[in-house]
Order: structure tokens, then sequence, then C-alpha cells
């Protein structure tokens, strides 16, 4: 059975499935991509942001997937739990303790260039998920992927370096390879085209900053230590 879900604009429903499968409950959102209260939505965009967080090995979009259910085709998005959302927790960034203040830093960097790449123009409080390990997990991507060429953070002055340089491979042919079931050839070349935006923020922010200032790679000593 199929339950409404008593937050989203979109109107998702939940299920629960039987015990001992990959999952227990999973998000189902039947959007027909189109124009719905203003905004152009579609699941297949849903779908898209989990393939290419695989491609990026960002590890923080939940598993979606195309199924039918009831004569629709939609995504099914494993339900994230244990996890609250920021909305939960008072609708600002959360402070982590400080054994995890290093890691969290670094996830909310990926996470912003994650947005930016896909043109994520729905962020809000209830679409970032934090689990009790201070892991952050990203929901909710069906008015990502618009053709536009621009950022929604473009003022970003840290990078994390490694998933910059996985930025940096992608190209037409990886992406449509991951992506052409699920996005238009229009929509695959802007994330190139925004891609390369960032790219041209970063410089900006290494000439003005420095290379150790803006480029941050987790774990590694301060650029002050000598080593």
């Amino acid at each position: 059975g199929l339950e409404d879900i008593p937050v989203g604009v979109t109107n998702p429903k939940s299920a629960s499935l039987a015990p001992g499968g990959p999952v227990d409950k999973f998000a189902w959102k039947p959007l027909k991509p189109g124009i719905q209260r203003g905004h152009f939505e579609s699941y297949k965009a849903e779908i898209a942001a989990y393939e290419l967080d695989k491609l990026l090995a960002l590890g923080m979009v939940p598993v979606k997937v195309e199924r039918r259910i009831r004569g629709e085709l939609g995504a099914a998005i494993m339900w994230v739990s244990p996890a609250q959302s920021f909305k939960d927790l008072g609708g600002g960034v959360p402070s982590p303790p400080n054994r995890y203040r290093g890691y969290w830093t670094i996830q909310m960097i990926r996470a912003r260039m994650f947005d930016n790449l896909i043109y994520n123009q729905d962020f809000n409080a209830g679409n970032w998920l934090l689990d009790e390990a201070w892991n952050l997990m990203l929901i909710d991507h069906s008015r990502s992927f618009s053709p536009d060429e621009e950022l929604v953070n473009p003022d970003m002055i840290q990078i994390d370096r490694d998933l910059w340089q996985r930025m940096l491979q992608l190209d037409e042919q990886t992406l449509t390879a991951a992506l052409d079931e699920w996005l238009s050839g229009k929509e695959i070349g802007a994330i190139l085209e925004r891609r390369d935006l960032m790219g041209e923020m970063i410089d900006e922010a290494v000439g003005k900053n420095g290379e150790s200032a803006v480029l941050l790679r987790y774990g590694a000593p301060p650029a002050s230590s000598g080593r």
C-alpha cells in the first residue's frame, strides 16, 4: 500500500516492503516530466541525480530506480532511516561535535558542489538529511538538471580537491552513457557548461586566496605544517 508523506509540494508517497529485502521502505514519486506549480519537475531527474552521484563516487544520494506502480512510471527512492533533516533540527546548518567537524565541513562543501553541477533549484532545509554518525544525505532532485547555464552557489570559496578532479574527468561520452535514459542531450551538455563555470569560479578564488586555501582535501595536514 501507498501512504501520503505529509511533507513536500509534489505529494510524494511512501511504501513499506516485506522484511528481508534490500530496503524496508521507499518514497514514490511518479512525477511526469513537465511544468507543475510553476516549475519543471521530473521523476527522471531524481534517477539522474543518483546515477551522477555514482559516477562521481559522491555517496550522498540514496538509491533511486525507475518502477511502474499502478500503471504509473516513477522514481522509487530508498527511504533513509534513521535520519533527521536540517528542518527537523531547527532549520539552520547543524553544528557537529568536534570529532566530526572536519568530516562535516568537507561534506557540506561536496554537497554544494554537487548542487552547482546539477543546478538544484530546490534546496531547502527538508532536503538535506543527517544520521547519527553525521553522514550527509541529499534528497529531492526532481527540479534539477535544467539546461540553464548558471550556478546556484556562485560564491563558493572552498572546494573539495578530490571531487573536483572527478568532475574535471566528466565528458559528453561518459555522461551520455550514464544519463541518456534520463536526460536530454541539452541537459547533459549543460552539466559540462556548469562544470566549466565552476572552473572559472575556482580559478578566481585561487588567484585571490591561494590554492591551499581553496582546494581542500579531507584528512590532509594543513599547508602550514610543512609536510
